[in-house]
């Protein structure tokens, strides 16, 4: 199973206490089925640009050096066929009256394109997207 890995599951995995379910469904995928889309490397950078200099976030940019080296050749970028993918499943979810924001919904286009599952915690902002969805939190 190749899984895209949502931002809150980068997070708790990187917590020294993060939850026990999350680490292990993480530690479950082979390192090479494991990918990241360019829009978490974005959300993680908008989380750090927001922080005050110093030492936690010096370090929380060498995690990230760290991260875009081990999965430099599965970081997915947004492609003129995820552009489509998006567009279809954000007005597919707004004539049912629901909004994606658009994070969510590229990532749910990412995993459409390149057939891959979710991790996430995050599973209200993507159902309606019909993107595969594996919750750790919730044993889903």
């Amino acid at each position: 199973m190749r899984v895209l890995l949502d931002t809150c599951t980068l997070a708790e995995i990187r917590k020294p206490r993060g939850q026990a379910s999350v680490k292990a469904a993480v530690r479950a995928v082979p390192s090479e089925e494991l990918y990241l889309s360019a829009i978490t490397v974005g959300e993680v950078i908008k989380g750090f640009a927001l922080l005050a200099p110093g030492k936690q976030k010096k370090a929380l940019w060498s995690w990230l050096d760290s991260l875009e080296s081990q999965f430099a050749e599965r970081i997915l970028g947004i492609d003129l066929e995820t552009g489509r993918v998006w567009g279809e499943l954000t007005a597919r979810a707004q004539k049912k009256g629901l909004i994606i924001p658009a994070p969510h919904g590229l990532l749910a286009a990412t995993a459409l394109r390149h057939g891959l599952h979710i991790m996430t915690r995050n599973t209200k902002h993507f159902q309606v997207s019909g993107a595969l969805l594996i919750d750790p939190w919730s044993g889903g």
